[in-house]
């Protein structure tokens, strides 16, 4: 239970299905750890001292009873040094996703395992289905909420033991539900930053943790010609236009960032467009074998509307052509696969 109103709300529904509920609420990051007060920005975050009241003010509300459990050395080294290590290597990684795989369907599911629960329920858009022969992670209903983009990561093991209890709601369904109940946090805005950069300067909490300056260097365009000087590549990202500061006839757009040069390639718009994508690092849901040749959809990014193609079978990863080539393919991202409603699984984008 995170203080907001999607995982209180799937608390409700789990108990009106019949299930004896334990509320939790994970402790993953304190941004007074930083020296910065729990205020402003980081109202707008999880973890907060609010939050916890939020959530534990809706459990009592529902007679359950409420633990935090102090995950937060787990998030540093699985989440954040992740977080910090893809930047500096010039690639842009999904924290949701790590903190999805390492901290809830991990760590979680081994203490509920320890507590003796049958399920891990949370707030996730998504749903989960038995066809008889193996459980399928399936899209939320309300295609503007779906979450199942994050969720790729869920095996046959953890998908029998997980409950998605607003699959088939949407928001406001949700949030009538709340009010219905008289939870505190019925009308509760979403939270909309990562937990540990409240402010969307993933550069400074980069420098501020690892204590070093990076090095600026040279932009140059797909030529190798020196445009100008950039401020470090990790204030950068693929298909970047904004804050770079570079005067010229045409927009430009970051198409690479060379580490080893420690240089940042600008280039039109036109050349952020491939078909060609490769995935390691991979989770197939159905279980057995990734088909070595397979048609279906896939997403390159959260917000990205997944686009049909062709799936084969690479190694230890996989590639997939898209039928249209897709903008700004970007590594660290995640190559999510569909058929239909059904994930697939997916892959980390190299």
């Amino acid at each position: 239970m995170s203080g907001g109103v999607d995982s209180s709300v799937a608390a409700k529904l789990t108990l009106d299905m019949g299930y004896d509920c334990i509320g939790c609420m994970m402790k993953l990051y304190d941004i007074s750890d930083e020296g910065v007060p729990e205020s402003g920005n980081a109202a707008r975050t999880c973890c907060s001292v609010d939050d916890a009241e939020d959530a534990r003010s809706v459990a009592y509300r529902l007679g359950m009873p409420f633990y935090v459990f102090n995950f937060k050395d787990e998030f540093r080294q699985q989440v954040i040094d992740r977080f910090i290590d893809s930047y500096l290597k010039g690639i842009t990684p999904n924290p949701c996703i790590e903190c999805n795989r390492h901290l809830k369907f991990e760590r979680l599911y081994q203490r509920a395992l320890e507590l003796g629960c049958d399920k891990i329920v949370t707030g996730h858009y998504a749903r989960i289905e038995y066809n008889g022969e193996r459980y399928v992670l399936k899209k939320g209903l309300d295609a503007s909420k779906d979450q199942s983009y994050v969720l790729f990561r869920l095996t046959q093991e953890l998908l029998a033991h997980t409950l998605f209890p607003l699959g088939a709601l949407s928001k406001d369904e949700s949030r009538q539900i709340a009010a219905e109940n008289g939870f505190v946090n019925a009308s509760k805005p979403d939270s909309q930053d990562i937990c540990f950069v409240p402010d969307g300067d993933y550069a400074s909490v980069i420098e501020r943790y690892t204590g070093v300056k990076v090095p600026g260097g040279d932009f140059v365009d797909m030529s190798g010609k020196v445009l100008g000087r950039h401020k470090g590549i990790i204030h950068y990202t693929i298909g970047q236009r904004r804050g770079l500061g570079i005067s010229a006839p045409e927009p430009l757009y970051v198409i690479a960032i060379d580490v080893p040069d420690n240089k940042v390639v600008l280039g039109p718009d036109e050349a952020l467009f491939k078909r060609e994508v490769f995935a390691a690092d991979v989770n197939w849901i159905p279980g057995g074998d990734i088909p070595a040749k397979y048609r279906c959809l896939a997403k390159i990014r959260y917000h990205h509307r997944e686009q049909p193609g062709t799936l084969y079978a690479d190694g230890n990863g996989l590639r997939f052509v898209f039928d249209e080539p897709q903008r700004a393919i970007t590594p660290g991202q995640s190559l999510v696969l569909y058929d239909g409603d059904e994930v697939l699984g997916g892959g980390r984008i190299v």
